[in-house]
């Protein structure tokens, strides 16, 4: 009878652990999507005007942005690395796009011509890192100033206008009421979640990030993987530069400047580690769209651009420390 009774104790701890378990791996998984939904909520009904479709037609226009280019950075911050060249290469892009549109009068070749540029720079950020073992931090720093540089170089430091009108539809258009950008932007996030959850690449990339010399010995090829990281990294801002600059009509040199800081935030604050090893496209959802949702109700309020550029510092130093906070739980456990 005792023998029994001790079972049925210990059969219950093991249900009420498992059970424990599950909710903890929800929370981690969807937590921060349901403090957006909450986020969500107040500001719906303290704003004026939040919920109003135009507000959330442009709140989806200023996500979709970050969230291209963050599907990017979460592979890089998954492997362990981060890029800092992000935002150049997405201005660097829309002008050599714009300026190859003006010279051939081809939307296609304007195309292909920002989408290599977004190549060349991956290309090189992925050689020096993996092949030669030089500091993220310092080579992304690097081929930042050399892609605006070139953008300024190219466009002779002024915007320049697009002569081809039917290229504005990549970025003014809408589909079902809801915008291009933000269809693509949600294409991005599946393609990119696949990539990263369902495929070896994907499972490479995350064992490199919690360990790189053990995935080396384990038969991973660190160094390609780590090149085609920082490839698809170019590509993939080079393609939200091309975006911006149908939306706005003309190539920008001076735009998106300091865009790596908001993207690197935004994929922190969701839940995407800094040291590598861990990241889910839920993640950036997430950090992406409470990071939208606050500029979006700091611009509505009125609140200087002063005081918003205290409030993302405050922001990306809270994910920064949540991120810690995180790691020095786990190793506990």
């Amino acid at each position: 009878m005792a023998t029994t009774t001790a079972a049925a104790q210990a059969t219950g701890k093991k249900e009420t652990s498992q059970s424990g378990l599950s909710l903890s791996r929800i929370w981690d998984q969807y937590g921060m999507l349901v403090i957006f939904a909450i986020l969500f909520l107040i500001a719906s009904v303290t704003i004026p005007n939040f919920a109003s479709i135009i507000n959330m037609k442009g709140l989806g226009l200023a996500v979709s942005l970050a969230g291209m280019v963050a599907c990017g950075m979460l592979f890089c911050l998954a492997s362990g690395e981060f890029d800092m060249s992000v935002g150049s290469i997405i201005a660097c892009s829309g002008v050599t796009c714009a300026v190859a549109i003006n010279a051939t009068e081809s939307i296609t070749m304007g195309i292909l011509a920002g989408l290599g540029v977004g190549l060349l720079f991956g290309l090189i950020n992925g050689i020096v890192v993996a092949k030669f073992k030089i500091n993220a931090l310092i080579t992304t720093l690097a081929t930042m100033q050399m892609a605006r540089g070139m953008g300024y170089i190219i466009s002779d430091g002024k915007a320049v206008g697009i002569v081809e009108e039917s290229f504005f539809d990549i970025g003014n258009s809408s589909m079902l009421g809801i915008p291009t950008p933000v269809w693509i932007t949600a294409v991005c996030f599946a393609v990119f979640g696949l990539l990263l959850n369902k495929t070896t690449f994907g499972r490479n990339t995350l064992s490199i990030g919690g360990n790189e010399e053990a995935a080396r010995l384990a038969g991973v090829n660190v160094v390609r993987t780590k090149i085609i990281i920082f490839t698809m990294t170019g590509l993939i801002a080079a393609l939200a530069g091309i975006i911006l600059a149908s939306r706005m009509t003309s190539g920008q040199p001076m735009t998106s400047i300091g865009f790596e800081l908001i993207v690197i935030a935004s994929c922190v604050l969701g839940g995407v580690s800094m040291k590598g090893g861990i990241g889910k496209i839920s993640y950036v959802i997430a950090g992406v769209l409470i990071l939208g949702l606050m500029e979006n109700a700091m611009n509505l309020l009125n609140i200087s651009p002063f005081a918003q550029y205290v409030v993302r510092g405050l922001i990306l130093l809270a994910a920064v420390l949540f991120d810690r906070y995180k790691q020095l739980r786990k190793a506990r456990v």
